[in-house]
């Protein structure tokens, strides 16, 4: 599975794309576990202390943002499905 990584998330997983096993049953919840477990200065950057994606964070599922999703975090995900992440942006 091809997880896209954007802005200042590039360099702490050391590109801009990260390719990972899939499995049956594979959840949104998983992948990011499973991203943060092998990145572990991705977690603070991904999910709070309980968790739970921040808010500003955007993971999008073949184009659509997971915040959305029905199941959010707990989509199941297919082996061709695309993710891409967003770090927070803030600009003026």
């Amino acid at each position: 599975m091809q997880v896209n990584f954007y802005a200042t998330l590039r360099p702490i997983v050391g590109g801009k794309t990260v390719q990972l096993p899939w499995s049956e049953g594979t959840t949104l919840r998983a992948l990011l576990e499973t991203l943060c477990d092998d990145h572990p200065a991705l977690r603070p950057e991904l999910l709070d202390d309980q968790g739970q994606l921040h808010g500003y964070v955007h993971v999008f599922v073949n184009g659509r943002d997971g915040h959305y999703l029905e199941r959010v975090l707990e989509t199941t995900l297919a082996p061709t499905d695309t993710v891409d992440i967003f770090p927070a942006v803030g600009g003026g």
